[in-house]
């Protein structure tokens, strides 16, 4: 028998088992309809899904995309199509597989985020990761996610709506993430999830003017890895609610950092862009680790390093 056959990958979180600590990082793989000819979905431990918000979202005006040195930037703004269309569409298609399903959820206002909950909850859908990086308009544009008096709130009024377990996603940009991790925890939150991308931009010194449009965008990949496995850390020992670990993982030995740093669970994101079998490498990257180290359960590692 092989012996990764014999080894233990399932997590739990709230509840809710994963056969493998690994998911998608919503925004980097759709609703997985794009990467199915690539990727068994059912091998995933998850599938993480783009944002969805109550109203379609046009996104940004291009260009939105850039690469940079170790990793992109980008500025898509959140489009999507809506609920209604995700519902109808999206969701059927997720469920023919044998994996769990976590709703990215964004908005524009708190009643929008609780809104959406509350149409998901009536679903057939695991989890709801709510993205609190988005501006709050009402606020004069302020990220919910940028004071920690606003995650307590925002994470509050969500789980008041919402039947399904809840994961705060938390921004980077922000000066003690610990404080915000807490703030979560303090409104309620089932899990958080860290980092989202960090804000960054590039210049075209040819034209002399921004590569965005938008002017700055999110930093994503290789080069936030070390920023991600120190926030992911900072924040597993500041909470007790279990913590899912993204930012610039391209295999296995990444995704090996996050979980000894803390993580439950890892998502994968700008690495499915270069690779679309990123994700199903990253589940055998750790099973080959743990089989050469003869580690049979997957909770052993997790937050291993103290």
């Amino acid at each position: 028998m092989d012996e990764r056959n014999k080894l233990k990958t399932e997590v739990t979180i709230a509840g809710i088992t994963f056969k493998n600590p690994v998911t998608t990082a919503s925004g980097t793989f759709g609703s997985g309809m794009e990467y199915c000819e690539y990727v068994n979905l059912s091998r995933l431990g998850a599938v993480t899904t783009k944002g969805v918000s109550l109203t379609p979202w046009e996104g940004n005006p291009t260009p939105r995309v850039a690469e940079t040195y170790g990793g992109m930037l980008n500025a898509i703004g959140l489009q999507n199509p809506g609920i209604d269309v995700f519902i109808k569409r999206d969701l059927p298609f997720l469920r023919s597989f044998d994996t769990r399903i976590i709703v990215n959820v964004i908005g524009k206002t708190a009643e929008e985020y609780c809104e959406v909950a509350e149409r998901l909850s009536e679903c057939d859908v695991d989890m709801l990761e709510i993205n609190i990086s988005c501006p709050n308009v009402k606020e004069g544009g302020i990220a919910f996610g940028q004071d920690p008096a606003r995650v307590e709130a925002i994470t509050s009024q969500v789980k008041k709506h919402s039947k399904k377990p809840i994961i705060i996603k938390l921004s980077p940009n922000v000066t003690d993430i610990s404080e915000t991790a807490r703030a979560a925890e303090a409104g309620g939150a089932d899990a958080v999830s860290l980092i989202n991308t960090i804000t960054g931009m590039k210049i075209d010194i040819e034209r002399m003017t921004f590569l965005l449009a938008n002017k700055t965008g999110g930093l994503s990949g290789p080069a936030i890895k070390p920023i991600a496995v120190r926030m992911v850390y900072q924040a597993a020992n500041a909470v007790k609610i279990p913590v899912i670990g993204m930012g610039g993982i391209m295999d296995g030995d990444d995704a090996l950092e996050f979980i000894m740093a803390g993580a439950t669970m890892v998502a994968v994101g700008t690495a499915n862009f270069l690779n679309p079998k990123a994700t199903e490498e990253v589940i055998e990257g750790i099973e080959a680790y743990m089989a050469r180290k003869n580690i049979r359960d997957i909770n052993e590692l997790i937050g291993c390093v103290r």
